[in-house]
C-alpha cells in the first residue's frame, strides 16, 4: 500500500481565467495578432498547463526565454510556435534551427551563424530583428540599422519575418515611451524598404493598455494574462485573478509576554500571544524580505499578522484573536482575502518576481473555472 501525504504548502491555477485575461487583451487590441509570454513557467503558474489552455488558432506565438522552454513546449504537444525572445547562446542555435522555432537577432554573428546553420540543414530560418530602441539589453542600435541589411540580405537561408523592441519603462516615463515609439516606427518604416515584414511588436503588458502603437501588429501579453495590470486602464475590472498560495497550519503554541519568535529574535511578545507554525518558507518562495514588514495570512475568515522573520520552511504568525485553529487549518498566502499585489507591496518587491518565485516544492494544483 502506498499513502502519500497532503502538502503542506501548494499553488492552485485557474488555467480558465488566463483564458479569459487573454481574451480581454483580445478586445483591446481586436486587429493585433498575440504572443502570449509563458517563459519562466508561465510566471510561475507552470508552462504546459497554460500552454496548452492557450494553445488555439490565433495565437501567432508563444514567447519563452530560452531553447529549454521551446523544447518543454514541443514535447508537450503544443501547435504553436516558441518565440524566443532574447538573444540566443551559440550553442542552443543549432537546435532551434533544425525545430524551425522562431529567434531574435541583435548582432551579425548571431545572423551569419543561424543562415550557416540553416545552409547545413537546407533551410529557410525565419527570424525577427532586434532593435534597441531604450532597453540597452539586445537589439541592433538604429543607426547600425544601415549597415546590417545588407549583409543580412546576402544570406540566402535566412529570411527576416520580423522587427521588435521593447519598451523599458511605459509604466514610469510616458514622454520617453511616446518618443521610443515614434523612433520604432521610423526603423520599421525604413526596414520595410528591405525585407517583407510580416509582424512587427513592441508591447507588453504595460505598454499594450497604455499606448496605441499603429505600426505593430503583434503584442506580447505577460503579467496580463496573469490577472495583474502594470498600470492603470478601462480593463482593470476585468481581468481575473489566476493564482491563489495555500499552505496549512503545524502546530498552535501559547507563547508568554516577552518571548522570542524566530531568527533573530526580531519580534518579542508583549503579552501572552498564541502563535501558529505555517508550513511554507522562503524555500518554498515566501519572500525573506516580508519579514517585519506587516505581512499578513487568513486563517480561518481572520486576517493574522505574520510575526518575526520568515525561515527557510516555516512562518509563524498571530492568531490570539481567532477563536478556533487547529493543525492542519487551511492558511492563504496569495488569493481573494489577500492579493499578490498586496505582498509585492509588502516585500519591496513587484508582482513577477512573487510569481516566478514560487518554488518547484509547491505542488500545482489545476482548476477551469469559469
Amino acid at each position: 500500500m502506498t499513502i502519500e501525504s497532503p502538502p503542506r504548502a501548494w499553488v492552485e491555477v485557474n488555467t480558465e481565467a488566463i483564458a479569459h485575461n487573454l481574451d480581454v487583451v483580445r478586445q483591446a487590441l481586436p486587429d493585433t495578432a498575440l504572443m502570449p509570454v509563458v517563459k519562466a513557467g508561465a510566471y510561475g503558474h507552470g508552462l504546459e498547463p497554460v500552454a496548452r489552455r492557450l494553445d488555439a488558432d490565433g495565437i501567432a506565438f508563444f514567447g519563452v526565454a530560452n531553447a529549454g522552454e521551446a523544447r518543454r513546449l514541443s514535447r508537450a504537444g503544443v501547435r504553436t510556435k516558441p518565440f524566443i525572445l532574447g538573444p540566443t547562446f551559440p550553442e542552443e542555435r543549432e537546435e532551434i534551427v533544425l525545430n524551425n522555432w522562431c529567434a531574435t537577432i541583435s548582432t551579425l554573428e548571431e545572423a551569419e551563424h543561424f543562415n550557416r546553420l540553416a545552409t547545413l540543414y537546407d533551410k529557410t530560418f525565419l527570424v525577427h530583428l532586434a532593435v534597441d530602441t531604450g532597453m540597452g539589453r539586445e537589439g541592433f542600435l538604429p543607426q547600425q540599422l544601415s549597415e546590417v541589411v545588407s549583409p543580412i540580405q546576402n544570406m540566402p537561408h535566412l529570411m527576416v519575418d520580423g522587427v521588435m523592441s521593447h519598451f523599458p519603462s511605459a509604466d514610469e516615463d510616458v514622454p520617453f515611451t511616446q518618443n521610443e515609439i515614434g523612433q520604432f516606427t521610423e526603423c520599421v518604416e525604413w526596414l520595410q524598404q528591405h525585407f517583407r515584414l510580416r509582424y512587427r511588436h513592441i508591447a507588453a503588458s504595460a505598454g499594450e493598455l497604455g499606448y496605441e502603437v499603429p505600426i505593430a501588429n503583434l503584442a506580447r501579453p505577460g503579467l496580463l494574462l496573469y490577472g495583474v495590470a502594470p498600470m492603470a486602464s478601462v480593463y482593470d475590472g476585468l481581468l481575473r485573478p489566476t493564482l491563489r498560495l495555500y499552505s496549512r497550519v503545524a502546530v498552535v503554541r501559547e507563547l508568554p509576554a516577552g518571548h522570542g519568535v524566530a531568527y533573530g529574535r526580531t519580534y518579542i511578545t508583549d503579552k501572552p500571544t498564541r502563535v501558529a507554525t505555517i508550513g511554507i518558507g522562503y524555500a518554498d518562495g515566501w519572500p525573506r524580505s516580508l519579514s517585519g514588514k506587516g505581512a499578513r495570512v487568513y486563517i480561518n475568515g481572520h486576517y493574522c499578522p505574520m510575526l518575526g522573520r520568515v525561515t527557510m520552511d516555516q512562518i509563524m504568525a498571530d492568531v490570539t484573536h481567532v477563536p478556533f485553529v487547529s493543525p492542519g487549518d487551511e492558511v492563504e498566502l496569495i488569493g481573494p482575502h489577500i492579493p499578490v499585489t498586496e505582498v509585492a507591496e509588502k516585500a519591496d518587491t513587484i508582482v513577477w518576481t512573487i510569481f516566478t518565485g514560487l518554488g518547484p516544492r509547491l505542488p500545482r494544483v489545476y482548476h477551469s473555472v469559469k
